[in-house]
Parts: structure tokens; sequence; C-alpha cells
């Protein structure tokens, strides 16, 4: 395809970022590809253009800049072909699927999209820029799979129309129903949960749903409506550390026929504080208090995850003004954060093979390694790559030293690392068939 090869960095991610090689131009293009996914997986703790490129040997940033910039590679090609290998992981395993929204403060107002809006994960209205995400979760891991960002209505440019972000997220639904995703119940906040248009169709698919709504919502509050209160059921809600804490929940029954069920969840059911009590709707039916309090869990999994994703793959660490660039830089850390997951879930598979208790032996020589975490999940094997890159990085951020004053050992002994780095595996998905 290229008239050389392209430059290799680590194997392990080498042989994931070959799977989109096809869909670059040229060799330069897709060897910066690589660059920022090896970048974006380092421990860096600012995801910059400059640090990054210091950390994979470039001179200087400009070929990255120009690769979100300039470079013309498609976004929808690369996030198609990542939904596709995300189809092969899954292999027909049907999954939760949660719909939730993000956004980041940001100064100034010339960069696309970006107005005085609600901040989720702020808690308040401040200048930034909001996008509905909707993540995967199957078993104990999470994966990621639709972004779209919110444009507010004095943002929009010549010809485009406003969309609430109910209205993003059925798009984002619809989507995934035409690539074939198997997802047996959406989970979603309030926003979502009281908009009629997001509802309908869910129920339109067929897709069942446990959605959040508000105290004061007019389906609760209604002063037409008499509400009987069932006896409260004790459970165990487990979080995403495996960690548990008892919680209780109980019906509001209506005396009109409804087709949802609607339930309070709270860590006091004496005080009902605020801040420790949930109001959800469903049309899961039959004897389910005992698993909704955890099903409405994973909403929280898929928020730390996320935030996870964003304080360590660098979400918001982009220094660009225009949407179709900032499109790319979300696409690439969409992509790093779903090789972790691959990787996450080929562990989770190894220990599940193992034995019953799972507990399977890492890879030899690797997990020696004194901070090798040992832990399931997507941050565990996030901590376990970084010291697979780490000697590349190290070994990039050394070099022009070694250049000044040449130390034939120390050169020696890079090589010899990196070439035992080079024999880690990362885990591809294959055709079923």
């Amino acid at each position: 395809m290229f008239p050389r090869q392209a430059t290799a960095t680590i194997t392990v991610v080498d042989q994931y970022c070959d799977e989109y090689k096809d869909l670059f131009p040229e060799v330069r293009t897709f060897e910066n590809f690589k660059y920022l996914h090896v970048g974006i997986l380092s421990e860096i703790k600012r995801k910059s253009l400059p640090e990054i490129a210091k950390a994979v040997g470039l001179h200087d940033a400009q070929p990255l800049q120009n690769f979100l910039t300039n470079s013309p590679w498609s976004i929808v090609d690369l996030r198609n072909r990542r939904l596709e290998l995300t189809l092969k992981m899954l292999n027909g395993r049907a999954f939760k699927l949660v719909i939730d929204e993000t956004g980041d403060k940001k100064k100034g107002n010339h960069t696309d999209y970006v107005a005085r809006q609600y901040i989720g994960n702020l808690g308040k209205v401040d200048n930034g820029m909001v996008s509905v995400n909707a993540y995967g979760v199957l078993g104990d891991l999470t994966f990621p799979l639709i972004f779209l960002v919110f444009k507010p209505r004095k943002t929009l440019k010549e010809g485009e129309a406003y969309k609430t972000k109910p209205q993003l997220a059925v798009e984002i639904i619809e989507t995934l129903i035409e690539l074939g995703f198997n997802f047996d119940l959406v989970l979603a906040d309030s926003l979502y949960g009281e908009s009629p248009t997001f509802v309908s169709t869910l129920s339109k698919y067929n897709k069942h749903y446990l959605l959040a709504i508000r105290s004061n919502n007019r389906e609760l509050a209604s002063p037409l409506q008499t509400a009987i209160y069932s006896d409260w059921q004790e459970f165990e809600r487990v979080f995403s550390d495996g960690k548990s804490e008892k919680r209780y929940i109980q019906q509001i029954i209506f005396s009109e026929s409804k087709p949802e069920t609607y339930w309070r969840i709270t860590s006091d059911p004496e005080k009902l504080q605020k801040n420790q009590t949930w109001y959800v709707k469903t049309d899961l039916k039959g004897e389910v208090a005992e698993q909704l309090g955890n099903l409405y869990g994973f909403r929280n999994w898929v928020e730390y995850a996320f935030k996870q994703g964003k304080n360590e793959l660098g979400w918001a660490d982009f220094r660009l003004t225009q949407y179709h660039q900032i499109d790319k830089w979300w696409e690439i850390v969409m992509s790093v954060y779903f090789f972790v997951s691959l990787q996450a879930q080929a562990r989770n598979e190894s220990y599940d093979k193992q034995s019953p208790e799972g507990n399977a032996p890492e890879p030899s020589d690797f997990s020696k390694h004194k901070w090798w975490d040992y832990k399931r999940g997507w941050k565990s094997t996030l901590n376990n790559l970084r010291l697979i890159v780490q000697p590349y990085i190290f070994w990039n951020l050394i070099q022009p030293w070694l250049a000044v004053f040449i130390n034939k050992n120390l050169l020696l002994g890079f090589q010899k690392i990196l070439e035992i780095m080079n024999l880690f595996q990362g885990y591809i998905p294959v055709d079923s068939g």
C-alpha cells in the first residue's frame, strides 16, 4: 500500500492501528495516527501535541497538528471501522447501552459550538462545549460507541438545524440499531427519561429501558394521580470497583394503568436525602425490584469510566477551534479508549477460562514487574499497557542526550528491552465465522 513501511512504535499498539491502515492516504499520515495512540495511551499528564511529539520522538508537533487539521482522512470511515471491530469483539452478545453527556469548560468564544450552557459534570451553567455520548457495558467492561456534539442555537452555522440532546440520542440509537448492535437495555438520566421523543423511540424499536426522572416530574407530581408506595426492599448495590453498600428500593404504584413502573432508590428510607435518592421508570416487567438498583447503577459505571477516559486520555486537552478538527481529536481518543477496552475484555476472558475462581496467570515475565496490576477492568488494563509502552517513551526522551553523550551500553540496553516489549501481544477481534 505504502512506498515504505510505516515507522514502528510498540507492537501491541501497531497491531491495533494496522486494522485502520487502509484508511490513510499516505504513510506519514498513518504514522501520525499511531503516534497519537501511543501519546494518548501514555502517562503524560496533559495530552498536548508538543508533549506527545516529545514522547514519540518527533522534532516538533507540526506533523501531529497537520494530521488533525489538514490531512484528508475520513473521520466517518475511522469511526465505522472502530464500530466494526466493536461488533467483532461483542460477537453477538447483548450489552447495556448508556446514554450520557459530557461537557467541558472552555474560555473565549472562538471555538465552534462553545456557549454558556449547563455543564453536567460542573453542575452549573458555564462557558463550554457539550457532547452526547453512547457507551456499552458488557459485564464489568465499558466501551465507547458514538458521540455527537450538542450545538446551542446561537452557535449554529448556516444551513444547520437545531437538535436537542434527546434528538441527538435518538440519532445515536437508530445508528446503532442500523449497524446491528444488540443492546437489551437502555439507561439514561432524567433529561432523556422525561423526553417523550426519546422514550417513544425506545418503544418503537422494542428496546427495554431504565430511565431517571426528577422527583417533581409531572408523571409523579400530578395532583390527579393517587400513588401507593410499596414496602421498601433492601438490596446490595455493587459498585464498579467491586465494593457494595446497602440500598433500598420501593415501587410507586398509580391507580391508572401505565406501560411503565415507577420506583425510587435511596440509601436512607427514613431521611430520603435528595442527593442520595433517585427516581426511575422502566418498562421491565415481573419481579424486578432486586435487579433494578444495580441495573441503574450501570449508568454510574460508565460515568465513572468516562471520567477516567477524560482524565487519563485527554478528551478535553485539544487546542483546536474548528469542530471538524475537534471531532478528529475526539475520535482518536475514542479509538484509544476502545483499544484499552479490547485488551481488558481479552484479559477478562482469559481469567474466566483459567479457573472457576478467575485466577488466570498474567503474561509470563511481563507480570513480574512490581507495578503490574492484576485486577480486572479498564483502568487496570490501562496501567499495564502503560508499562509496556513506557520503555519506548523513555527511549524517545533520552535519545537526544545520547546524541550528545554517546553511551553504547545504554543504547544496547534500550534496544534489548524494546525488543522484549515488542514480544507483548495484544488482542484483535476476528470474525466469528
